[in-house]
């Protein structure tokens, strides 16, 4: 049996863009900015650049978002096809810098993820909870 940690993942950015994308009506609902995305090419040549078109990109290694808000609140997640996640921001909530890498098994679980660190960073409440208290 092999180390959790030894399995090399491959995740579909592409179904990450969609988890992000299906997001984004809600964000802009509830008073968020979503940035464009930003793709790193594997391919490219080092230093590799960000790109935000999609169709520039041969070989996706990475894709973010950078997210803003009220009081200066501003979050930014980058999913690395490996299978981590890597989030940093200034919550307005607690008025700290939070960095964060986290563990990702799927696209699915990456949308999970953004909820989270929506709610964390901006208060907005996750899908089907209420904001109410």
């Amino acid at each position: 049996m092999l180390d959790d940690q030894l399995v090399e993942r491959n995740l579909d950015l592409d179904q990450a863009a969609a988890e992000i994308a299906a997001r984004r009506q809600r964000w802009t609902a509830g008073g968020l900015v979503a940035g464009p995305l930003t793709w790193r090419d594997e391919a490219a040549a080092w230093p590799q650049p960000l790109e935000e078109d999609r169709s520039r990109v041969e070989d996706p290694d990475s894709v973010g978002i950078c997210i803003t808000g009220p009081a200066d609140a501003e979050l930014s997640v980058v999913l690395f096809r490996g299978g981590w996640a890597d989030a940093d921001f200034l919550a307005s909530l607690a008025d700290e810098v939070v960095s964060e890498a986290a563990d990702v098994r799927s696209a699915q679980v990456f949308g999970e993820l953004l909820d989270d660190y929506v709610f964390r960073a901006f208060g907005l409440s996750r899908p089907g909870l209420s904001s109410a208290p």
